[in-house]
């Protein structure tokens, strides 16, 4: 239905979504599902990262073994409910460097503004993901790539917990190239562009602010 789009539908990750987007939980246990969740999309987000053969030894016997290349990766949150997918992406790959980009939507022409912009060195010689909990209209993710690519990185994913129909559309309109990840593809936007039925804002939800 949606060209390069990957919807992640592991039962885990079901199962954490919904209690994520209930009212009643907590900011604890939203960070915490969202660390959890955040890990489990990261299988399937990294799944193609190339590998190296090299010799190992076991308790019995050398082997040639698999490990992940030189390649670098960079984990790209877009400040600041981005934030929220780091720790469980870093448990992951404990190696893979953060760069930050912040930005935040204008309420009256909805426009994504830049405010931080921080990316490590040669960025287009990594792996780049960048993630947000939300792609609703794509104003935002389409600015974050937008600044990934003019530092000249190739080698990108975008990841979400959930996805509007709009922000899909507008976004693939924009970045044909680049792969979406997200739980689920949710029904609509509101009048205020909130995901419908969404989780609120992911922001707010997880830094306990109103």
């Amino acid at each position: 239905m949606y060209e390069n789009v990957h919807v992640i539908n592991h039962p885990l990750v079901q199962h954490k979504l919904s209690m994520m987007r209930s009212k009643d939980t907590s900011t604890q246990d939203f960070r915490t599902l969202l660390r959890e969740i955040s890990m489990l999309m990261g299988y399937e987000v990294f799944r193609n990262l190339p590998t190296k053969e090299i010799e190992i030894e076991t308790p019995l016997e050398k082997m040639k073994a698999q490990m992940l290349s030189e390649k670098k990766l960079c984990i790209v949150p877009i400040l600041r409910a981005g934030l929220g997918f780091v720790d469980g992406l870093l448990q992951l790959v404990p190696t893979a460097n953060v760069g930050h980009i912040g930005l935040y939507r204008d309420p009256e022409t909805l426009v994504a503004v830049e405010y931080y912009l921080k990316f490590p060195d040669n960025l287009p010689i990594h792996h780049v993901i960048v993630v947000d909990p939300m792609l609703a209209t794509g104003h935002s993710a389409i600015a974050a790539i937008d600044r990934v690519k003019k530092a000249e990185a190739t080698d990108i994913k975008f990841l979400c917990l959930i996805a509007a129909p709009i922000g899909l559309k507008t976004f693939h309109e924009a970045h044909p190239d680049v792969p979406v990840y997200t739980a689920t593809i949710d029904r609509e936007l509101n009048n205020h562009s909130y995901i419908l039925p969404g989780i609120g804002d992911a922001g707010n939800r997880i830094f306990g602010t109103k």
